[in-house]
C-alpha cells in the first residue's frame, strides 16, 4: 500500500485550486501546506490533500512530465465518479474518457478519466467489489 506521492506541477498555485476542485467530490480536501525550509536541503514547499487525517497526495512545483503518472482516485460509488469527473471539467480538465463502465477490465469498473491543466493523466474509480460488505 503507498503512503504518498509526490506530482511536480508547473504551476502550484493553479494546479491547487484545479486538485481542490476536483477531488472534493471523493472527500479528498486540503489538509496542510509544508514549508520546505523545515525539512532537509532541497526539501520542496508542498501543498497536501487527503482525507479522515491522512495526507497522501501531494503538490510540489517544478518541470512537469505528464507522461511520468497516471493517478487513479478511489470513488465510493459511480455517483462519485460522476461528480468528480463533473467537478474536473469545470476546473479546466480536458476529457480523456467519460464516466462508464470499463468493461475491458471488469464488467464491474466503473472510471472516468481526464487530464489535469499540467496533462497528467487522472482516473477517478469505483470497483464496486472492493466495496463489499462483509
Amino acid at each position: 500500500m503507498l503512503d504518498h506521492v509526490f506530482l511536480t506541477v508547473s504551476d502550484v498555485e493553479r494546479s491547487f485550486a484545479f486538485y481542490a476542485a476536483a477531488l472534493a467530490p471523493l472527500g479528498i480536501n486540503r489538509l496542510f501546506d509544508y514549508d520546505g525550509s523545515n525539512g532537509p536541503p532541497g526539501h520542496p514547499d508542498l501543498k497536501g490533500f487527503g482525507a479522515n487525517g491522512r495526507i497522501f497526495f501531494w503538490l510540489r512545483e517544478g518541470p512537469a512530465d505528464s507522461r511520468a503518472a497516471h493517478i487513479g482516485f478511489v470513488a465510493n460509488s459511480r455517483e462519485q465518479v460522476n461528480a468528480a469527473y463533473a467537478a474536473a471539467m469545470a476546473a479546466g480538465a480536458t476529457d480523456s474518457g467519460a464516466p462508464a463502465v470499463r468493461a475491458y477490465y471488469d464488467p464491474r469498473y466503473y472510471a472516468a478519466n481526464v487530464f489535469d491543466p499540467d496533462g497528467y493523466s487522472l482516473e477517478f474509480v469505483y470497483k464496486s467489489w472492493q466495496h463489499a460488505q462483509v
